[in-house]
């Protein structure tokens, strides 16, 4: 079978996340080839360029017009996400962006109806969507074996040093990221959270600077409610060092429930229906009985070579991808809505309200705090 061949440009060419595209890309030889690659750093830039025998460019919008893309790949830092995104949509391209899409939802919103506007898709990079073990959870998930939701806990650990935040200074401040682990590292996770579980509708979050000299949070925690009542917990930190698993999501429901804890998936099932059990059993102390399956599925699932392989795929049968834009947009606006509780100190009820997190967003930008250790 005979694939479209895909013109591809690279923006943020020097960041490190970039290695990940051009990996991927090696292996997509025969669908696609990179035309162009930007950066606003020459010196990172045009040593990646070279490599890859392709034009540089100091600009997007320059390297846009010269080479017409058909798909541009943007690894900036998250602020330049939505321009660089709105700016290709308006030259006839698709968009394929790392995560977060955006650091607040109204600039989200600008890139989802921009790419609607010019019939163009608009892809985040959540490629842990594709990990086997994810894969089989959302197999469970949708087939009804865990059932009515009863609740949802999601603990994970991205231990970091303080050379972590020092080398590169625009991480961890409001200008340069739009938080820290909400907008780093957590996004994978919590975005892996409402996949399966749905988004949450009601958010009580906290967020604080336990260890590092950095001006946002390192380490945050939510209480969630998901619809029909379920109650939730979120909690993340780049403070703390435990040990493996890292990333621990547990959902539990009236039929069954999953535990992932890095590549094992522990599915549970139960033999009765923990509403119908309660209201027949004679014991005031028995549990319905269960059967219990314990599954190791290593593997990223092909990562990036995987969104790719799928944008593609959209693309050629007209279908949204896997992590469209709208979908990519659950995570985002869970982050947005525990730094919004975090510094207002009240609850968030979503949809956030998009005028008055730019409002204090704009205030962290425009008066930052100090690097300083909490």
């Amino acid at each position: 079978m005979t694939h479209p061949h895909y013109r591809i440009a690279i923006a943020g060419c020097g960041a490190g996340i970039a290695e990940s595209h051009l990996r991927a890309l090696a292996q997509l030889t025969d669908r696609a080839h990179i035309v162009g690659m930007c950066d606003v750093s020459r010196e990172r830039g045009q040593v990646r360029a070279t490599q890859a025998d392709v034009p540089f460019f100091t600009d997007h919008c320059a390297m846009l017009e010269a080479t017409q893309p058909d798909v541009i790949a943007i690894c900036t830092p998250h602020p330049f996400h939505a321009s660089i995104a709105l700016d290709a949509f308006a030259r006839g391209a698709h968009v394929l962006t790392e995560k977060p899409m955006a650091i607040q939802v109204g600039d989200a919103d600008r890139m989802i109806a921009a790419g609607a506007a010019a019939g163009r898709l608009l892809v985040v990079n959540f490629q842990q969507r594709f990990r086997p073990v994810v894969e089989r959870a959302r197999v469970f998930v949708q087939a009804g074996e865990v059932g009515q939701l009863m609740r949802v806990q999601v603990s994970e650990s991205w231990y970091r040093t303080a050379k972590y935040f020092s080398e590169v200074p625009w991480r961890g401040t409001w200008r340069g990221e739009g938080g820290a682990i909400l907008m780093n590292q957590s996004p994978h996770t919590m975005d892996l959270m409402c996949h399966l579980a749905g988004q949450p509708v009601l958010v009580w979050g906290w967020a604080k600077t336990r260890l590092h000299a950095i001006e946002c949070e390192d380490t945050a925690q939510a209480m969630l409610e998901f619809a029909g009542g379920v109650p939730g917990y979120f909690t993340s930190s780049t403070a703390e060092a435990i040990p493996a698993p890292h990333q621990r999501i547990l959902i539990v429901g009236e039929r069954g429930a999953l535990e992932i804890g890095d590549s094992r998936l522990t599915l549970t099932r139960f033999k009765a229906d923990v509403r119908a059990f309660a209201a027949v059993s004679p014991s005031p102390w028995n549990a319905p009985e269960m059967t219990q399956e314990v599954l190791d599925l290593p593997g990223d699932g092909g990562g990036h070579l995987a969104v790719y392989r799928d944008l593609f795929d959209a693309i050629e049968h007209n279908r949204q991808p896997r992590v469209s834009g709208q979908e990519a947009l659950m995570s985002l606006e869970l982050a947005n809505a525990i730094i919004y509780s975090a510094h207002t100190g009240g609850s968030v009820k979503l949809p956030l309200d998009r005028a008055a997190y730019s409002d204090l967003l704009r205030q962290f930008q425009t008066q930052p705090q100090a690097r300083t250790q909490a």
